[in-house]
């Protein structure tokens, strides 16, 4: 009887462990390049890249606050020492901030040595006045194997998007709208902008909100939407 209760623990032990290597090796695939999370639960992250923006910045600010929203803005370095008191107020509102590089030049682009130094400089940028970082979006989506490499060795998880509306090309804000809604699903990460003036972006983000609410979705910060990763067969 003994013999038996051992070989069945030890049957349920090695199942446990053999499906935590599964999902470990999972996540990190998964986390090699995040475009968007596989979960079941109706959760989406509205993230925002380029700032701070002089003009935009305070606008899309001012509607979070309203709306009592935290979201990811990825941070480009030269706007952060630009503006280390609007990155000041998004960090006093409780918003996640992001790494985004330093310039907005195409990393995947630059030699080894340049990327570097286009993520240290931002890191410093943003440390002066935020935590450091532990998300990255390369600019434009562009990366090669250096760019993720540096990322990783920086600890940094390197987040894409499942959703583009397009909105710093400046389409109106009901277009902005319906694009996100039109494809939003559990899990989604949504690539919006504020490095710019004007934009449709303040407006539209606070009516996506609204709908995104309206259809029972919560809307969290991007580390907040990992923890929701779920192992699908």
């Amino acid at each position: 009887m003994r013999r038996r209760r051992f070989g069945f623990f030890a049957g349920i032990f090695g199942v446990i462990l053999s499906t935590a290597v599964i999902i470990q090796g999972m996540v990190a695939q998964q986390n090699e390049v995040i475009k968007k999370v596989p979960t079941t639960h109706k959760v989406v992250a509205l993230t925002i890249d380029d700032g701070p923006h002089y003009k935009t910045t305070p606008l899309m600010l001012a509607i979070l606050r309203e709306k009592k929203v935290k979201l990811t803005l990825f941070i480009l370095g030269e706007n952060a020492a630009a503006h280390p008191e609007l990155l000041a107020q998004a960090v006093a509102d409780g918003h996640e901030i992001a790494n985004h590089a330093y310039s907005h030049k195409s990393l995947a682009k630059m030699s080894k040595r340049e990327s570097e130094e286009e993520l240290d400089k931002a890191e410093k940028a943003i440390t002066l006045v935020a935590p450091k970082p532990t998300l990255f979006r390369p600019p434009g989506g562009a990366y090669n194997d250096n760019v993720l490499a540096e990322a990783k060795e920086r600890g940094y998880t390197t987040i894409l998007w499942s959703i583009d509306p397009g909105d710093w090309r400046r389409p109106s804000v009901s277009q902005v709208v319906d694009n996100v809604m039109q494809h939003v699903e559990p899990g989604s990460i949504v690539l919006l902008h504020e490095g710019q003036y004007p934009l449709p972006t303040p407006e539209a983000i606070g009516i996506i909100i609204d709908k995104l609410r309206e259809q029972g979705y919560s809307i969290v910060t991007v580390s907040e939407l990992l923890q929701y990763y779920e192992v699908r067969n």
